[in-house]
């Protein structure tokens, strides 16, 4: 079967979600008495994600309507927006969360205790960030926030399955147990991104439309698979059976920038993501990257990234 066809975009896809890897930042089981309000801090590069147990409350994003989230329903925010939750739809704003005295049972993990002495409402918070290319582009691509609801009896049940084990390994502290828990919300992440995609087939543009049209999504994963080779804007079109100026129109449409520039962006994306995680040079990166020269490498990642090699790397 010719990559392209309707079950090579869905596989396709697949293999990106089976591929995505976060970082953990930081757990909150919240007990709220009503009345209470809380503020979310904008944290860059980030995915909040509010799954409410007991109770009611709401979510309010800037220039958003406010949603209601009731037990059982997943709320994410993918872009690291700041954001408020409140027990009433018109409250007051509250205050920073990470401000609040909490109960930490782990350095990434606390127990908040706020607000009045009224009807409570439950929630499990949670703050996760990644470095992963492919996590980065298809965060770009979501809308400002998620909603799965408790009601949506087969994305639910395994989020709930999900949320049960997380929150045993969160209420009760043991070697190795935040690890497990940043695998769960690894987990958690993708089923509501699946959740979303099920019930909106229809992504409109960007990556993930471009990962989905049958000529431009074959190039994209071959740039995501062989990102070193020696890539030219001919061979990418050949691959796509386009002509050069047909096939970059169409990539730059779907995906807001030009095939090089995308290319370019994705190598630079792995580079960071390694000279913070692995103990490598610039030198090394820039052969297996595909460029002929450190020098140029060197250059290519200051201006994507804003910071040279070499800072990333003592930052590690």
């Amino acid at each position: 079967m010719r990559p392209g066809l309707p079950a090579e975009t869905t596989d396709r896809l697949a293999r990106v979600l089976h591929t995505l890897r976060m970082r953990s930042t930081f757990y909150c089981h919240a007990e709220l008495g009503e009345p209470w309000a809380l503020q979310m801090p904008a944290i860059p590069d980030s995915i909040s994600f509010h799954v409410l147990t007991t109770g009611t409350c709401w979510l309010r994003l800037p220039d958003a309507d406010p949603r209601e989230l009731r037990a059982g329903d997943l709320a994410l925010v993918p872009h690291g927006l700041g954001h408020d939750l409140a027990s009433t739809e018109t409250s007051a704003a509250g205050p920073r969360v990470d401000l609040l005295p909490q109960q930490y049972l782990t350095e990434h993990y606390s127990v908040l205790r706020h607000g009045g002495s009224d009807r409570s409402a439950q929630l499990i918070c949670g703050v996760v960030s990644f470095d992963d290319p492919a996590a980065r582009e298809l965060m770009r691509a979501l809308p400002s926030v998620l909603f799965v609801g408790g009601d949506t009896l087969s994305a639910a049940s395994s989020i709930r399955d999900t949320l049960r084990l997380m929150a045993g390994e969160l209420s009760h502290p043991q070697p190795g147990g935040e690890a497990v828990a940043t695998r769960l919300a690894d987990i958690l992440v993708v089923q509501a991104i699946r959740a979303w995609l099920a019930n909106n087939p229809d992504t409109g543009s960007g990556w993930l439309r471009a990962l989905h049209d049958e000529r431009i999504g074959y190039a994209l994963e071959a740039i995501h698979n062989e990102p070193g080779r020696e890539w030219t804007l001919e061979r990418l079109a050949q691959l796509a059976s386009m002509s050069r100026s047909s096939f970059s129109t169409r990539f730059t449409e779907l995906t807001g920038v030009a095939p090089i520039a995308y290319l370019t962006r994705w190598r630079m994306n792995i580079a960071h993501t390694r000279l913070r995680n692995e103990n490598t040079t610039a030198a090394r990166l820039a052969t297996e990257l595909g460029y002929q020269s450190e020098a140029a490498f060197n250059r290519a990642f200051t201006r994507i990234i804003g910071h040279t090699p070499g800072t990333i790397r003592r930052q590690r």
